[in-house]
């Protein structure tokens, strides 16, 4: 059995631009490795798993059940990389890290990052390791929004691209809910100050309001029910959402989280690239898009129009009471969908390659 990952670092000790015009002075990006690495002829085994808003390079912290030892993701089989991302706060620079200028943490002065900023950090990483070709890209959410780019950016180093419950350009719906979650921040008196934990009471009424986006009215319905009819207060759906709120503040910060709530905003594959159909028609990887039916962030509308629009793209759809956040959840859906789309892309493949003869 593989030995379980271990998070490493990677120190990038140059100036690095950003798409806003601004420029990072370096950067660190913690990740993980699992299983050992294989590249021979041009094919490979590499996972890359680009992970969601508030996740971390641990993958089998919030996919175990997809990734690791007798998973579909397997680290016997598979040499899986999972990157904590540029601006978040498991281990990679972001704005409580060191200003080297001023010798203090950024705070409020880290610059603007958009996902394609995120891209170019992870694709100086895939260099570092000496990675030249990715087997599969997989991502969920923001971590959906990644891959796509990365397959637009070099249409020739992803081989198979899984995106799910993403699309192609943050919406207006999803954008506004983001703007909600900063005004709850910025309202915290706190918020201007120049410390750790400022912000803090705002971001938990932010990640309430994000709970209600990531789930949906059947979610609330069967997982808060009232106790009886009799109820005047302490009901289960206001005490899930502090309790979400106390969470967030355990482990995260409000300046990460403010700032990542802007890299989403960020993305459009289109920008620069003459319209979002075009971009996406650069996209060589085989794809497979998954629409989560019930998700209210990320319709399955915005993954079936990914489909449409990438060449030669499959299109499936899992139900799920969990609503966006299915794709966190739903792993043995996930997992038979991916399985029955590689066993139906390597059988086409197969049948494409001439026949051997020996005399």
């Amino acid at each position: 059995m593989s030995a379980p990952s271990t998070l490493h670092h990677f120190d990038y000790k140059y100036s690095f631009p950003l798409e806003s015009g601004a420029t990072l002075p370096g950067f660190r990006l913690a990740y993980t490795t699992q299983g050992t690495l294989r590249q021979d002829g041009g094919q490979s085994n590499v996972v890359w798993v680009c992970h969601a808003l508030t996740g971390n390079a641990n993958v089998n912290d919030w996919w175990g059940g997809m990734v690791g030892p007798g998973k579909f993701f397997d680290p016997e089989r598979h040499f899986i990389v999972c990157a904590n991302v540029l601006g978040s706060c498991y281990g990679s620079s972001g704005p409580l890290t060191t200003n080297p200028a001023t010798g203090e943490p950024f705070y409020h002065d880290f610059p603007i990052v958009t996902v394609r900023d995120i891209v170019g950090a992870l694709d100086l990483l895939r260099q570092e390791l000496g990675i030249d070709r990715i087997h599969t890209c997989i991502g969920g959410s923001l971590g959906g929004e990644q891959a796509v780019e990365w397959a637009i950016d070099q249409p020739d180093l992803i081989q198979q691209l899984i995106l799910i419950a993403s699309g192609a350009v943050a919406s207006p719906w999803c954008i506004a809910f983001n703007e909600a979650q900063r005004m709850a921040i910025e309202a915290d008196p706190t918020w201007t100050e120049r410390r750790a934990d400022a912000g803090a009471m705002g971001m938990k009424a932010a990640r309430a309001m994000a709970m209600i986006s990531y789930r949906n009215y059947d979610t609330y319905g069967f997982t808060q029910a009232l106790d009886n009819n009799e109820q005047l207060d302490e009901y289960k759906a206001a005490t899930y959402q502090r309790y979400q709120g106390e969470k967030i503040v355990d482990r995260y910060n409000a300046f990460t989280y403010r700032l990542l709530s802007k890299v989403m905003d960020s993305h459009n594959v289109g920008r620069n690239r003459g319209s979002i159909p075009q971009a996406l028609g650069r996209v060589k990887s085989r794809t497979l898009v998954v629409g989560i039916r019930s998700d209210l962030l990320f319709p399955p509308s915005e993954q079936q129009f990914l489909a449409r629009h990438i060449p030669n793209a499959s299109y499936r759809e899992i139900d799920s009471l969990y609503g966006h956040d299915g794709f966190l959840i739903e792993f043995r859906p996930l997992t038979a969908l991916i399985r029955n789309w590689t066993a139906t892309i390597d059988t086409a493949v197969a049948a494409a390659q001439p026949i051997s003869t020996n005399s």
